[in-house]
């Protein structure tokens, strides 16, 4: 075809064998996607298909989801287009769709297999640009996707999934049973989400869970009053039969119906020995790590990273790994979405001298500290506290605060930066808009560079990585 227009239909990656049957998944992956794994949205498929239509010279525009250019879909669509050497001509990374009754965040996408004269410039949310990258944003100098490399791996972590909301109790309940029986805290603890560490100002747990881990059920009855009340909330939801007599399966099997969904155990064991750990909503505008207490049991909803490092702390609360994590990650209606395998296990860290060790611990003690000092004396969570210091219309001398907090953070960028080696590249710290949020930041000429010097130091390190198993594989 010449050329071809649409607005392909939405299905999520992990529905797509239950609507349209497993057979004909294998068939958009194995054909369509040539192999390329991963969860992608049924959307990919329609895009690789349109553009195996086209003509040498063929153009298409397409609308579509805004998570065409997030993760796995990307990945398995659009990368592979460019690979095979379609250029995006005109892109709107995300918009609200223009009816009011859909609450949902579009992009659209043009480009052609034909080649583009040099010196055109191209149309980047209604912006001139000279290249548009699979992000559906402006194309750096260094080109690829980041890989992930092995010194990162077993350090972040999804927390638990529960699945069943007759685990989680209210603290009053929890502490009778313990009174009742000192051995139930054996079983109960703390249970901490997303919005419990955004929004509550110490960022305790506002509920409890009850927690049986990996213990058998005759181990489990033996915790009389929790065991009791998940027989009567949870069974039911998990153990179902049909006219046959037979179980109906459910995620975990029925024959496991008292512990969770997903225990983590990389998880549990890699945070065994720790007091603390840094922990990080994954879907937040904040995109903030926090420093909590261990001896919880971490929501789904949560990044668990096995660390207790100040300098981790540092690095991961900058500007760097924030952009890297909102290119990266995905979104949901416009918020980042942090995944620890496409964010943080490609994320390359500087590697350290005793001096920007001793800067990066520094600078992080006084962000953790301060910080939860302000939060506590005025009563504000992370995600209130973070809208205060965003918002160009607070003056830093109408809130010393949050003066203040801009304060640390700028120091702190630019400390990593150092620990990088980076001090050339002029941080211009200001209220800056990336993908439809405002924040205090890097500018975007800053940010541009300093994502570019990330990305060719994660294929640096990836080849390293690459090299060393070639040299494992040879023969002595």
């Amino acid at each position: 075809f010449d050329a071809i227009i649409g607005n392909p239909p939405f299905l999520g990656g992990k529905k797509i064998s239950g609507a349209n049957g497993v057979n004909l998944r294998e068939w958009y992956v194995s054909v369509l996607g040539e192999d390329k794994k991963g969860n992608a949205d049924l959307v990919a498929y329609f895009f690789l298909r349109a553009h195996s239509l086209l003509k040498p010279t063929g153009t298409l525009g397409l609308i579509a989801t805004n998570t065409v250019a997030q993760g796995d879909t990307r990945e398995v669509g659009l990368d592979q287009m460019v690979k095979r050497g379609f250029i995006i001509t005109r892109s709107i990374q995300s918009r609200p769709w223009p009816a009011t009754s859909a609450n949902l965040e579009y992009a659209a996408v043009w480009g052609t297999r034909g080649t583009v004269s040099d010196g055109v410039l191209l149309t980047c949310d209604d912006e001139q640009v000279a290249r548009i990258s699979t992000l559906l944003e402006p194309l750096g100098s260094v080109e690829g996707a980041p890989e992930r490399f092995g010194e990162n791996a077993g350090i972040a972590f999804i927390g638990c999934y529960v699945l069943g909301k007759g685990f989680i109790v209210e603290p009053e309940e929890a502490e009778a049973w313990i009174a009742e029986d000192p051995r139930n805290a054996d079983v109960l603890f703390p249970y901490l989400n997303g919005e419990d560490l955004n929004s509550r100002p110490d960022t305790s747990a506002s509920r409890w869970v009850i927690d049986f881990n990996d213990r058998p059920e005759a181990m489990a009855s033996e915790y009389a009053a929790p065991y009791g009340h998940i027989l009567d909330s949870v069974k039911p939801e998990r153990v179902r039969v049909n006219s046959r007599g037979e179980f109906v399966l459910r995620n975990p099997l029925p024959q496991r119906w008292w512990q969770y969904a997903d225990k983590r155990p990389a998880m549990r064991k890699a945070i065994a020995d720790l007091d603390e750990v840094l922990v990080i909503t994954l879907v937040s505008k904040a995109v903030m790590p926090f420093r909590v207490r261990t001896g919880q049991v971490f929501s789904h909803a949560l990044g668990v990273f096995a660390s207790d490092s100040y300098v981790l702390q540092s690095v991961l609360s900058s500007s760097l790994h924030q952009m890297w994590a909102i290119k990266n990650g995905s979104g949901m209606r416009g918020d980042p979405r942090y995944t620890p395998t496409d964010v943080f296990e490609t994320f390359p860290r500087p590697h350290l001298t005793e001096e920007s060790e001793r800067a990066l611990e520094a600078i992080g003690r006084t962000l953790d500290e301060e910080r939860r000092e302000i939060m506590l004396r005025r009563e504000l969570g992370l995600t209130r506290l973070y809208n205060r210091v965003n918002d160009p219309a607070l003056a830093d001398s109408a809130d010393p605060d949050v003066a203040r907090l801009r304060v640390i953070h700028r120091e702190l960028d630019e400390a990593v930066m150092a620990a990088y080696g980076w001090d050339d590249v002029p941080l211009d710290h200001g209220f800056h808009t990336y993908r439809k949020m405002t924040r205090w930041t890097i500018s975007p000429v800053a940010r541009v560079e300093v994502l570019d010097r990330l990305l060719a130091l994660n294929h640096e390190r990836a080849a390293a990585q690459d090299r060393r198993q070639d040299r494992k594989g040879e023969p002595s």
